[in-house]
């Protein structure tokens, strides 16, 4: 269990880890496309696609090996288990956010996402 303060502590832990899935993500896309229609791609072809993939795969990983649950990847979506006035809640980082700032009950999903401040 998380509390806000060490939820964000630990998504602080990791930005680097979720930049490189981010990256990783794109060029694992790009090569895809590129092999699939047999073009040239200056990041590689079939054996650098494998790579990516299982890097992407690596890093998701380590991800969920650290306590947090990734609900998504395209974008990507984390939650930290928590509790808020002895509610179950999920607290939820969506790629893009600069902080940890909502929260859903764990019953409910990202439909019932609130932010933190409320």
């Amino acid at each position: 269990m998380y509390t806000v303060e060490t939820a964000r502590a630990r998504l602080r832990e990791l930005r680097p880890l979720l930049d490189e899935v981010v990256v990783v993500r794109a060029d694992a896309a790009e090569l895809a496309a590129a092999v699939t229609r047999g073009e040239a791609h200056p990041l590689g072809g079939l054996p650098e696609l494998k790579a990516a993939q299982a890097r992407f795969d690596e890093l998701l990983s380590t991800l969920a090996a650290s306590g947090v649950e990734v609900k998504g990847v395209a974008p990507l979506l984390l939650d930290f288990p928590s509790e808020i006035d002895g509610v179950p809640v999920l607290l939820c980082w969506l790629e893009g956010d600069e902080d940890l700032g909502w929260y859903h009950r764990a019953d409910l999903g990202f439909l019932g996402r609130r932010p933190l401040d409320r």
